[in-house]
């Protein structure tokens, strides 16, 4: 039933430095985005950034200290577990894309949808799903936090 295959010591190296990259890229980024975070100084001179910067660090250490020392790595997905694992970041591409234009309970209903389609729901119990879930986090910022939600250029 399972799609991986177990690799040799050498494809596991390689999975481990080809994730300590992505890893990396990713706290770099996180970094960059985090330290152009803006605050006054009077309420706080730490500020917000603090915190992101330093789980930036800490993920940039961590990624060098896997580059060198991997460990044991799972073989690369094939098939139909290939598609699933890369459509997950898909439907977060997709949902993320949509959020200005179609607003944030569509976003979220795509979002939820497309999570449950991945994941093996049946397709009434995802639409179901995510239809309650969109309802239930509108409600929740716009009602019981009063956060403003845009509803979209296409809604709106």
């Amino acid at each position: 039933m399972s799609e991986v295959h177990h690799p040799s010591s050498v494809t596991v190296r390689l999975i481990g430095r080809v994730s300590a990259i992505c890893l990396l890229v990713f706290a770099i980024a996180y970094g960059v985005g985090a330290s152009g975070i803006e605050y006054s100084f009077a309420s706080d001179p730490l500020g917000p950034r603090v915190f992101p910067v330093a789980l930036a660090v800490i993920l940039s250490l961590l990624s060098i200290w896997y580059w060198f020392s991997p460990g044991f790595a799972e073989g690369f997905p094939t098939g139909l577990l290939l598609a699933r694992v890369l459509a997950v970041p898909v439907v977060m591409v997709v949902a993320v894309a949509l959020f200005e234009p179609a607003g944030f309970a569509a976003s979220i209903f795509i979002l939820t949808l497309g999570a449950a389609i991945v994941f093996g729901a049946p397709p009434a119990k995802a639409l179901i799903g995510a239809v309650g879930h969109a309802a239930l986090w509108w409600f929740v910022f716009s009602y019981l936090l009063e956060v403003y939600l845009p509803a979209g250029a296409l809604f709106g």
